[in-house]
């Protein structure tokens, strides 16, 4: 099969097209046709390498797909070859106390597609049946790809851990990312007021095209904590979605007392400071989450299928090109979701 792949990290250029042999599906596994990938920045992150990861050389990249079902294991029930799907990169063993309680999300051997496990950036990938939601005909394979781990994920956070309810403020930080303008649609679909903080305006613009009701752009308000502040009659907000990291002291500043920031990721670095003192005082709650469960996966994905949460799409790249797509990701020059097309 085609792929694209990596033997050594390091720069966009370690990236190969090349051949590499086509899976095959065990007894519970599904043989996918990839049709569309979608790119994460964890893609360039596990290109990178970072001390203690360890991967099976060569690697490919790639959490998001979708396809057509090109065979099927022993003992798969309920799916036919020719089956249009979408792919959950949130992988459970299936067997521990938390897959069994129905929180695979932290299972104790979890894996992301992609990351630790050979992923998406590929003709064909096998999986448990398990990790797939059947497509209605017609609807297109790149919008599946890019809803599927970007909304999953920020359900899981603001539905699930976070709470988040109909007339609260919410504010997310960044307005170009997948998951940030996921979650700008999530907290309008769920009834909350949206404030989002940008790098500029035509980014801002987009943003309130997905019902953004505030739009702070931080190139000229350096203190954004203030902004919000201000914007929201000096009462600061009830939620803030903030996956930057370095970014959680002024966070931490915009929030009304008892708010909750919420965080799936650090885009920015894995390490900051943080004055702990508006913690306490403001009976602040920071909460962690990572992508969602497979029940949580289907609930959203109905949503997407059903347009009433739509996947917003940046560039489509042949799948040849993926180092330039990766390029274009990391330098922050996309809106929504960049994807692969594999024909």
């Amino acid at each position: 099969m085609k792929t694209v792949l990596f033997r050594q990290h390091g720069g966009p250029e370690v990236l190969e097209y090349t051949e590499f042999p086509t899976p095959e599906p065990k007894a519970g596994e599904v043989l996918i046709r990839l049709r569309a990938a979608a790119l994460n920045r964890m893609d360039v992150m596990v290109r990178n390498g970072w001390p203690g990861l360890k991967l099976e050389l060569p690697h490919i990249n790639g959490a998001d797909g979708a396809g057509e079902i090109a065979a099927l294991g022993n003992d798969v029930t309920g799916f036919k070859i020719g089956d249009r799907v979408a792919i959950n990169a949130n992988l459970g063993c299936g067997q521990c106390e938390f897959c069994l309680n129905e929180q695979d999300n932290m299972c104790r051997e979890w894996h992301l597609l992609g990351e630790t496990v050979r992923g998406t950036y590929a003709e064909f990938i096998c999986l448990p049946k398990r990790q797939l939601y059947k497509l209605p005909d017609g609807f297109d394979f790149h919008s599946s790809a890019a809803a599927a781990l970007v909304y999953q994920t920020a359900w899981h956070s603001m539905v699930k851990r976070g709470g988040v309810k109909a007339g609260e403020t919410v504010a997310i930080v960044g307005a170009g990312g997948g998951v940030n303008s996921a979650s700008v649609q999530v907290a309008k679909y769920l009834g909350a007021r949206v404030v989002v903080v940008g790098s500029n305006s035509e980014k801002l613009k987009k943003a309130e095209l997905l019902g953004a009701d505030i739009l702070i752009d931080r190139s000229k308000e350096e203190d954004w904590s203030r902004a919000i502040f201000l914007a929201t009659e000096k009462r600061g907000v009830d939620v803030i979605v903030d996956n930057v990291g370095t970014t959680f002291p002024l966070s931490l500043r915009a929030l009304r007392k008892g708010g909750r920031l919420l965080t799936v990721g650090n885009s920015a670095a894995p390490r900051f400071e943080i004055d702990n003192r508006f913690i306490f005082a403001k009976h602040l709650s920071i909460i962690g989450s990572t992508m969602s469960t497979l029940a949580d996966f289907s609930e959203v994905m109905d949503l997407v299928v059903a347009g009433k949460l739509k996947p917003v799409l940046d560039t489509t790249f042949p799948l040849k090109d993926a180092a330039a797509a990766q390029e274009r990701l990391w330098r922050g020059e996309n809106f929504g979701k960049i994807t692969l097309d594999i024909p």
